[in-house]
């Protein structure tokens, strides 16, 4: 495994002291549940520490950069910070075949192998900043992950799918959606939802994700994409 993941690291020019640190990025801990001899650690310290530090180094770079109002940066950030990118972004490095999972987990796809590589790449950015600190950490968002800002802003990315639809029902029907939840499956660490959104008493979309907020989007966006009251 470290010959491999090795190669993972020089493809992206990471020069990584610790190796064992590297490999903790790609152990999901449903991993841990058919290996525990095996003396490996899960990645889930990691991804809370990558997370704080990604959304620190987003936050200063869009500080730097732009003279806005802060909440259209707020909206800026959690655009390039959401779990979409940034399992998007670990496919596209190459995170995808390097991922440990139980054999159960790796039957999953879609959305909850999203969440898995979100996590591992907000993983490999704590173990990046550990390992070599701050200013490599921050140097690999801003290749990997600022660099999307451009295209978020050209296609309004940033405006989320409730925000949208609550504007376009309170303007055509006066009316705020509203959300319930329809379903509720899976262990706590494994949660699905599905959630429908509603004009009034009409269901106009539903939408499924790992967290009710994540449904509701998936709902909204449904909404807009699917019916014709909005055009």
């Amino acid at each position: 495994m470290l010959e491999k993941i090795d190669d993972f690291a020089k493809n992206l020019k990471l020069n990584f002291s610790d190796k064992n640190l590297l490999c903790q990025v790609f152990i999901h801990r449903s991993y841990l549940n058919e290996h525990r001899s095996a003396g490996l650690k899960q990645n889930e310290r990691l991804e809370f520490l990558g997370d704080a530090v990604l959304e620190l180094a987003v936050t200063e770079n869009l500080f730097a950069k732009y003279d806005r109002p802060e909440g259209e940066m707020t909206s800026w950030r959690s655009a390039l910070v959401k779990g979409e990118s940034l399992s998007a972004e670990a496919r596209r490095i190459g995170m995808d075949e390097y991922i440990c999972v139980s054999r159960g987990e790796a039957k999953n796809s879609g959305k909850a192998r999203d969440l898995i590589l979100a996590n591992a790449l907000e993983a490999l950015i704590g173990a990046i900043y550990i390992d070599q600190g701050y200013n490599e950490a921050k140097k690999f968002v801003e290749e990997h992950i600022i660099y999307k800002l451009d295209e978020i802003l050209e296609n309004q990315h940033y405006i989320d799918a409730k925000s949208q639809l609550q504007e376009i029902a309170q303007e055509k029907f006066s009316i705020t959606p509203t959300y319930e939840t329809i379903s509720e499956t899976g262990p706590d660490h494994n949660k699905k939802f599905i959630v429908g959104v509603y004009i009034g008493k009409k269901k106009v979309g539903d939408g499924e994700g790992n967290s009710k907020q994540q449904a509701q989007i998936a709902a909204a966006a449904k909404a807009l994409e699917e019916n014709n009251l909005f055009n």
